[in-house]
């Protein structure tokens, strides 16, 4: 009986120190929000943030932007599940910076003003261009959307200790999550309609510091534990599993060899390729990351800021590695699955446990979950401002002021254009969000990066790099891409004839692969070159000034 009681005491602890902090980071950068608001007074400060970054606060930025909610709730609970399988994903992540680096981050920088399209748009027909890459930056925006608010609603059914069959304020778990997705909507909304790009940017640079610093203490928790000894943290991890030594070979999730069909383990093998290929190429297409390459004030500034941001997104994923042995070890995978069937809440989870072994009893855990899971909400809110900025950017610069106002828009009128849109795409993307709770988070990510290399990679790099490349085949590569990928994940296993689906009820799949990279990343490209030989559209001394300009940043805003 006292246990219970002592128990509820450390729950309710939990949940009232997670709220407190939860309310403090809320006030801190809402306040930080208002007071950049100030600041903003041009189109420039709000899509750019009056291009006054260094390279080591856009770095710390551009980290916010990506060590999503996928990174730290997603990637720990697939390898607290999955093991060696679940760690492919933080080595795709941070592989596909060196492809950004290489291919895009000053070539960009160089060659555009505030989006992705105004690269593409530059040597081509604007209205054609623009609209497509409107399209695609919105696709892509709300696909990574989704994966942010599930992690949100994952994660504070675990804070308010909602559990399949009890209720908190009258709420059942199902309700709690659904209220906590519309909560962060709002949130993200104010965000970027109060702050632009210089509120969401200083949001996202604070956020950083916390989930490295967050991360950092875990680690050493979980190492400290087992005498910084990793084979012992394996070891452990393993036994605790359930699933053996298989949890530290490859095969768990991915590849799995099915004995007597064939078929089947061949799917299982491409499903590996595919995602790997999405990951790897995804993030040199992601619009949130690409518009963060213009609010520094030159290229070679740009190139110090992803290099920056390697440092510090290599570091995280180094630390991913004992969060997510660690909670195999010290939580298992039966707790974890139970609290949330995706895995996403192992590193709060996990939190919970180093706290009560080393700050002592339930109250202890309390104070380490709130102040993990504040950091995790913190993550969250700063990744959907950063992906709403960029959707909302996009509708307004690309498509309001080139397509319909066909550049004869003023600033004040696009900023506005800018907030409403802010305000629509944050609507489609809590009602989207509901749908999709079954889902692990770093899987949802996986499929934003696979419509993002499909669709904007093959345009990106033909623009920068071929010559010949025209309207026809801009247009046909961003259009051939997304849609190839959004209907083969629409007729996947993601969305419907599988328990985890989005609609498990229903079943219209026809297309075996979870990820659909393998086929519509090089369709992609097909189709950019297919749109582009059958027109004879051909601008050379656009290309040259492209060219120049790309190369030595002549004429950058």
């Amino acid at each position: 009986m006292n246990t219970v009681l002592a128990a509820e005491a450390g729950s309710t602890t939990a949940r009232n120190l997670t709220i407190t902090l939860f309310l403090v980071f809320v006030a801190v950068t809402l306040a930080i929000t208002i007071w950049a608001s100030r600041q903003t007074k041009t189109a420039t400060d709000f899509y750019a943030g009056g291009r006054s970054f260094s390279g080591f606060q856009n770095g710390m930025a551009i980290g916010g932007d990506y060590m999503s909610a996928a990174s730290f709730l997603g990637i720990a609970g697939m390898i607290a599940l999955y093991g060696y399988d679940g760690f492919l994903y933080s080595i795709g992540f941070l592989v596909a910076w060196l492809v950004a680096l290489l291919l895009v981050a000053e070539l960009l920088r160089n060659s555009g003003r505030y989006t992705m399209a105004d690269v593409l748009a530059f040597r081509m027909r604007q209205r054609p261009v623009r609209t497509a890459a409107a399209v695609s930056t919105i696709t892509v925006s709300i696909f990574y959307l989704l994966a942010q608010m599930v992690g949100a609603g994952a994660l504070v059914a675990l804070l308010l200790g909602i559990k399949p069959g009890t209720t908190f304020l009258g709420m059942d778990a199902d309700t709690a999550k659904v209220a906590t997705i519309i909560m962060v909507g709002a949130l993200m909304i104010v965000y970027v309609t109060v702050g632009g790009m210089k509120g969401t940017t200083y949001v996202q640079i604070v956020k950083a510091f916390l989930l490295m610093g967050g991360a950092t203490i875990m680690t050493v928790l979980v190492l400290a534990k087992y005498n910084f000894n990793l084979s012992e943290l394996l070891g452990a991890a393993a036994a605790s599993s359930g699933k053996g030594d298989a949890l530290l070979g490859p095969g768990l999730r991915y590849g799995v060899e099915v004995a007597g069909d064939a078929t089947q383990t061949f799917y299982n093998k491409m499903d590996l390729l595919s995602l790997g290929i999405a990951l790897v190429l995804g993030t040199a297409g992601l619009p949130h990351i690409l518009i963060r390459f213009y609010t520094v004030p030159t290229a070679k500034t740009a190139r110090k800021s992803v290099l920056w941001a390697i440092g510090i997104i290599g570091t995280f994923y180094l630390l991913t590695l004992a969060l997510g042995f660690g909670a195999a070890a010290l939580v298992g995978s039966e707790a974890i699955t139970a609290q949330d069937k995706a895995g996403n809440t192992a590193a709060p989870q996990l939190a919970e446990a180093l706290g009560i072994e080393f700050l002592g009893g339930d109250l202890g855990g309390a104070t380490l979950l709130a102040v993990i899971a504040a950091v995790a909400f913190a993550t969250i809110l700063a990744v959907v401002a950063g992906l709403t900025l960029a959707s909302s950017s996009s509708l307004a610069h690309d498509f309001y002021a080139n397509v319909i106002k066909d550049g004869k828009a003023s600033e004040r009128q696009e900023v506005r254009v800018a907030r409403v849109s802010a305000l629509v795409i944050g609507a489609i993307s809590i009602v989207l969000s509901i749908y999709a709770q079954n889902l692990n988070v770093a899987f949802l990510v996986a499929l934003a990066f696979a419509v993002a290399a499909s669709g904007n990679l093959p345009a990106i790099l033909y623009s920068l790099f071929w010559r010949r490349f025209n309207t026809s085949g801009a247009v046909w590569a961003i259009y051939g891409g997304l849609l190839s990928a959004v209907l083969l994940v629409f007729f996947s296993p993601v969305v419907s004839g599988a328990a985890t689906s989005m609609f498990p009820e229903h079943d219209w799949q026809w297309f075996p692969l979870s990820n659909p990279g393998i086929l519509s990343i090089p369709f992609g490209f097909l189709c950019g070159w297919i749109g582009t030989v059958i027109s004879k559209e051909h601008n050379e001394e656009k290309y040259a000034e492209l060219e120049v300009r790309s190369v030595t940043g002549a004429g950058a805003h």
